[in-house]
């Protein structure tokens, strides 16, 4: 009984690991996202200022 108790144990941590990386693999394509939006958007208005400048 405690082997079948052992395995059901190394396989619930096993499970837990690769969701635990599934989870920070979001969390990194979030942020990249988000990051990449941010960057973009600040172009953008960062160009209609200057262009307004220039005016």
């Amino acid at each position: 009984m405690s082997e079948i108790r052992d395995a059901n144990k190394r396989r619930n941590l096993q499970i837990a690991r690769n969701e635990e990386k599934q989870q920070i693999l979001g969390s990194v394509r979030i942020s990249a996202w988000a990051i990449a939006a941010a960057l973009v958007v600040g172009v953008f208005l960062f160009s209609i200022g200057w262009i307004a400048y220039r005016l």
